[in-house]
């Protein structure tokens, strides 16, 4: 007696988002963006600083690009800054995913720093310019992670919508297969007219076949 064949088991459709967005994607792209050009900012701004010469935790004051800055911060800009340039190597999920967390942290950071304003724990320097700084960046880096990742109204051919909603998206991609199958059916079976199939007979038998009267 055969053995029966142990049933294949389907993998989820959208199980890992990076199978469904390749760094050429264009949401991929727009990550990249974001990431790159945050993190080269960042890293300008820490190396300006670094060349300065600027105490690690000095709080006298010192400007970089109009923004307090000291050797804390400038080397905390250089490690973000190089976070976000791996991120937009790397393109993808990985990058919309980077973008988010660090805005979140940059906003979060501008809040804590300006709680610290005018303590002893100011260790980074920051004034109102800096708070300002870091609630922007972080909105940016938001905007740029959750851009087609995050919405009611997202396309059905979008890779985030698809793997929230496999069932359905497997749906839609089967009846869009059946109605190309159907068309090219109809197509291929569709019945010669008169005219064609007396030009068939003629070609068949070399007989001319005379067209209707006018």
């Amino acid at each position: 007696m055969a053995s029966r064949a142990a049933p294949r088991i389907r993998k989820p459709v959208g199980a890992r988002l990076d199978e469904h967005l390749p760094v050429d994607h264009k949401l991929s792209k727009v990550y990249r963006i974001g990431a790159g050009l945050t993190g080269l900012l960042l890293v300008v701004f820490g190396i300006l600083g670094l060349i300065d010469r600027i105490g690690f935790f000095d709080t006298g004051g010192d400007t970089v690009l109009t923004l307090n800055t000291n050797g804390a911060l400038s080397v905390l800009s250089i490690l973000a800054g190089l976070l976000l340039l791996c991120g937009m190597a790397v393109g993808g999920n990985f990058a919309s995913t980077l973008n988010i967390v660090l805005g979140l942290l940059f906003i979060a950071s501008g809040f804590i720093n300006l709680a610290l304003l005018d303590t002893g724990l100011n260790f980074l320097a920051f004034k109102i310019p800096n708070v300002l700084f870091s609630f922007v960046v972080g909105v940016m880096l938001m905007w740029f992670g959750m851009y087609g990742r995050v919405g009611s109204a997202l396309p059905h051919d979008n890779p985030y919508w698809r793997a929230r909603h496999p069932e359905q998206a497997a749906r839609e991609q089967r009846a869009r297969a059946g109605l190309g199958g159907t068309s090219a059916a109809a197509s291929v079976e569709a019945p010669a007219t008169p005219s064609a199939a007396a030009a068939a007979v003629s070609r068949r038998s070399g007989i001319p076949v005379r067209g209707p009267e006018a």
